[in-house]
């Protein structure tokens, strides 16, 4: 069962790409981010036409996160719940979306950037964060193969972007985001690609600017998780380069995980 993430950076901007990459890559599971589309504006009948399941939690110009399965798609949860005692309510941004597809528990995420910093934006990053720990401990008790798939827009270690000076003042690389990416990881959910590649560049996103994509000037800040059950059957976990190097890419390429399901 191979599950990829991809933020495609606004559905309607990119279908041809999508659409050429479903049907080239052909993942059992296509989690993606930043959709920039509200659900019924979702270009849904181009992608089920295909044989495609399909499930949307969309936002008008921002955010918006979708599966897409060969599979069905079942039990979906859109949006995570305030934290217990918590006085916030359900999440306004559209950003985690949440199935069952063929036995794996898989989630579509869509971290915020939390830029500038310090500031409002990046407090909400941070209790978004709190509501995503709280949410990931929970789902543990479900004891079945978990896939936290998506844009976390936290770079893990220096070794994870090609300037780290360059980032030492971005919300991406701050002592607190990284911490709580850690307070994940000891959850007990693993790093997928760190389990098949310990160490090494292995970027995810290119800036349209300054040549970063021709320069090799990237940054990983797009990640798998995986719940001891899944890290259990995980067979491969890769960075498909090829999607962004081609015409009106995205500025993210996918990542995906194959796992014995």
């Amino acid at each position: 069962m191979k599950i990829a993430s991809f933020n495609i950076n606004g559905v309607k901007a990119r279908l041809p790409r999508l659409l050429e990459w479903l049907d080239e890559f052909s993942p059992d599971v296509a989690c993606l981010q930043e959709i920039k589309s509200v659900d019924e504006n979702f270009p849904r009948l181009e992608i089920e036409e295909k044989g495609w399941h399909v499930e949307t939690h969309g936002q008008k110009s921002f955010n918006g996160v979708a599966l897409i399965s060969k599979h069905p798609i079942e039990d979906i949860r859109r949006g995570l719940p305030a934290l217990d005692g918590g006085e916030e309510k359900e999440d306004e941004q559209a950003r985690y979306i949440e199935a069952t597809i063929k036995g794996v528990r898989v989630a579509s995420i869509y971290l915020p950037n939390g830029n500038p910093q310090p500031g409002p934006k990046f407090d909400y990053k941070l209790k978004w964060m709190d509501r995503l720990i709280a949410h990931a401990e929970h789902l543990l008790e479900r004891e079945m193969p978990i896939v936290l798939a998506g844009d976390y827009n936290v770079i893990p270690t220096d070794e994870d972007c090609h300037n780290p000076a360059a980032w030492v003042d971005d919300a991406l690389t701050q002592p607190e985001s990284r911490a709580k990416l850690r307070t994940l990881w000891n959850l007990g959910y693993l790093d997928a690609l760190r389990q098949i590649k310990p160490k090494g560049e292995a970027y995810t996103f290119w800036d349209y600017q300054r040549g970063a994509w021709q320069k090799d000037h990237g940054i990983r800040i797009d990640h798998l998780l995986l719940s001891p059950q899944a890290a259990d059957i995980l067979r491969d976990c890769q960075v498909d380069r090829q999607p962004r190097g081609k015409e009106q890419p995205s500025d993210h390429t996918p990542i995906w995980v194959q796992l014995d399901a």
